[in-house]
């Protein structure tokens, strides 16, 4: 896994990090802890996955959980051959980071945290997993979570953009903490400047002003 992994979300406006935010607490509520670092989810795939799925949970949800069955089964069909490799290694790390890159992009982010947890047992430094693996959390609403892995991550790389990116906004749509996401951006353009999502995150740390001197 590199800087330029799973966890970077550079395009998220805040309007649609708002939105992400809304649809992952309602996931994580509606499905507990038996749902389920690269490209993640972008805000507009999951703000259109919230427009179409909001009529199959008004009919019970049956088209919503065939799909996630769906999901489930290619990732399982995919990770197997894995899987199968694991038994004779089970504390390879870098074939539990495969098979939980697997989940994760499959949407099935309790199991993807199952593997990068088991990852990071024997690689606890690896800030790309455990950046991914708090990224999992927040997607499966648990934004205190969350925060205490993107925390850990940056006490092992204390610079690291996707950790500081993706806590910062953990912390403004999870928690409305501005002072804290405002203190992560800007500690992330002052030691990655030549970030290439520079322009962005200017934009989100305005909004963020804005909406803090608005209320």
């Amino acid at each position: 896994m590199t800087e330029t992994g799973r966890t970077q979300v550079m395009n998220w406006s805040l309007q649609n990090a708002i939105i992400l935010a809304a649809v992952c607490l309602l996931v994580g509520i509606a499905g507990g802890w038996m749902l389920g670092g690269l490209q993640s989810p972008t805000a507009t795939e999951t703000a259109l996955n919230a427009n179409t799925t909001a009529p199959a949970a008004q009919m019970g949800g049956a088209p919503q959980a065939s799909t996630a069955a769906r999901a489930q089964q290619m990732a399982d069909s995919q990770a197997e051959p894995l899987i199968q490799k694991l038994k004779a290694t089970p504390n390879d790390a870098e074939l539990l980071t495969t098979i939980g890159n697997i989940y994760y992009d499959a949407k099935l982010y309790a199991i993807a945290i199952d593997y990068y947890g088991r990852a990071l047992k024997q690689k606890p430094a690896d800030v790309s997993v455990r950046t991914d693996m708090a990224t999992a959390y927040w997607y499966m609403g648990n934004a205190d979570t969350a925060i205490e892995e993107y925390n850990k991550a940056l006490g092992y790389e204390p610079t690291s953009s996707n950790a500081l990116f993706n806590r910062g906004l953990v912390k403004w749509n999870g928690k409305s903490d501005a002072a804290g996401a405002l203190a992560d951006w800007d500690k992330l353009l002052k030691t990655n400047p030549n970030y290439e999502g520079k322009d962005n995150v200017l934009k989100m740390i305005a909004e963020v002003k804005q909406a803090k001197a608005q209320s």
